[in-house]
């Protein structure tokens, strides 16, 4: 069967003609939508001084227990026939390189560098009513609660189509390490891997195994180089004739044909060799191979060396798996910071050894934080978590840990780009509930604060459908001046 390259859309991998006309009926909707969005005035010319022309953010998908990681609280250790209710943190905090911030444990290397890094304490996240992870994970990513009139795009493409790439030849924004086609929540990670209204060509390029990178960067073995174009001809007229598409406005198909064209000029570019590990020396690759998001903050380092605008690298969401922490909470956590420690550090490290750090902003974050005994918001219980009930004694090791959902509360931890170094943000209560008690950091103040540093005020606003949409909600985010060095 023919294979077709289709960024953009779902994948930057090849797949099926079958596939690309079921997915082009996907964004039948965005299609179907205006034409092109306008910057709207005065907004368009921003006179902020950007510290930052690249943005890595290291998604913790699932929901990271922030008294896990970076926000410790009273440690008690594990035994039969303690209450639940009695605890707070199943690790002991550590020192780091900052005498006023301490962590947890399992995190040594990045405790190492974080007078490197700036550690809020203090991200809210709204109430939504009952807490989905698709709703906070589309409302993260696109500063947005769901559901909504119109496609709002990715913070990443924001920031793809505002500012353009860095290097023409290197896609502005990639994903890494999301699995989503064949997922347990495909329909809902979709839902905020688009661009939106802004055209498909600022979608992310998505590499769901970054040591699988490589291939999505050569054609098949069995095909020439001169077969290879050719083929890409017919499918660009197949593309240009498809019905479907053919039923969207001009621009739309402009942009889904740009994305196209984009995908193989990729292909003959100097810059494909980033996406290449095995060009790595052994002593490098081995430092991040701690597994698949190992290798991706080696592949996102990789990328920015070379102009990528946007980067996210996920740890992946998979429903009960990796942060998503429901049961035997104390042993997934540590599995996965043995899994990000080292690789985020040595990320930070390296960009730092190769110019590249002052420029490059690293954000680290999740949907929502956890708690043992709150659901929600501490002032409005929301019902059973997925029904699993925390016993008031527990009696197992997999009571022991982070079960529930919690949004008045959780960690970001930043990097470069601007930020202050060795400076805490923030701060929860010592006690349950550990909800924000000083200097809260909303969604929307975080994406302003990102924006901030790329040069984007958070009133910027494109025209859709006569209306303006802004990068922030209602252009009222609010940047966290303090941050900023």
């Amino acid at each position: 069967m023919d294979r077709i390259l289709v960024p953009g859309i779902s994948v930057h991998s090849m797949t099926s003609r079958r596939d690309f006309l079921r997915r082009s009926a996907s964004v039948a909707s965005v299609l179907l939508a205006a034409g092109e969005p306008r910057l709207l005035g005065a907004n368009a010319n921003s006179k902020i001084k950007p510290t930052a022309d690249s943005v890595i953010l290291l998604w913790m998908g699932g929901g990271m227990a922030q008294t896990e990681t970076f926000d410790p609280k009273r440690y008690t250790p594990f035994e039969p026939g303690i209450r639940s209710a009695d605890v707070l943190s199943t690790f002991p905090a550590i020192d780091t390189a900052v005498d006023h911030i301490k962590i947890s444990q399992g995190l040594e290397k990045i405790a190492s560098i974080m007078d490197r890094g700036t550690l809020i304490r203090s991200h809210v996240q709204p109430d939504l009513g009952r807490v989905l992870h698709h709703k906070h994970q589309f409302h993260w990513h696109t500063g947005y609660e769901p559901p909504q009139s119109v496609a709002v795009p990715h913070i990443g493409s924001i920031i793809a189509r505002t500012l353009g790439p860095l290097n023409p030849d290197v896609p502005a924004f990639l994903d890494i390490g999301q699995t989503i086609e064949g997922s347990g929540d495909s329909e809902s990670l979709k839902a905020f891997h688009t661009a939106g209204f802004l055209g498909t060509e600022h979608g992310p390029f998505l590499i769901p195994d970054p040591a699988d990178a490589a291939s999505t960067m050569r054609p098949p073995a069995h095909i020439s180089a001169l077969r290879f174009r050719r083929r890409h001809e017919r499918y660009r007229h197949f593309m240009q004739n498809n019905p479907i598409l053919q039923a969207g406005s001009d621009f739309h198909q402009e942009s889904l044909l740009r994305s196209v064209e984009n995908a193989h000029r990729l292909l003959e570019s100097p810059g494909a060799k980033a996406f290449d590990l095995s060009l790595e020396p052994r002593s490098s690759y081995d430092t991040y191979n701690t597994g698949k998001f190992g290798l991706g903050c080696l592949l996102a380092r990789r990328l920015v060396e070379v102009g990528a605008r946007f980067i996210e690298l996920t740890t992946e969401y998979i429903p009960f798996r990796r942060w998503d922490t429901h049961v035997s909470g104390h042993e997934r956590s540590l599995e996965m910071k043995r899994e990000v420690d080292r690789p985020i550090a040595q990320l930070v490290l390296d960009l730092e050894a190769r110019g590249f750090l002052n420029r490059t902003l690293i954000v680290l974050a999740s949907e929502f934080g956890r708690d043992m005994m709150t659901e929600g918001r501490p002032e409005r219980f929301v019902g059973e978590c997925n029904s699993i009930q925390q016993p008031e004694v527990m009696t197992e090791t997999k009571h022991y840990g982070m079960h529930r959902h919690f949004t008045a509360g959780c960690s970001v931890l930043l990097f470069g780009g601007g930020v202050r170094k060795g400076f805490l943000f923030g701060k929860t209560a010592d006690e349950r509930p550990l909800k924000v008690v000083e200097n809260p950091v909303s969604v929307e103040d975080l994406h302003a604060t990102i924006f901030h540093a790329l040069g984007i005020p958070p009133d910027l606003a494109y025209e859709v459908e006569k209306r303006p949409v802004y990068v922030t909600k209602d252009g009222k985010g609010k940047p966290v001046m303090a941050l900023f060095g």
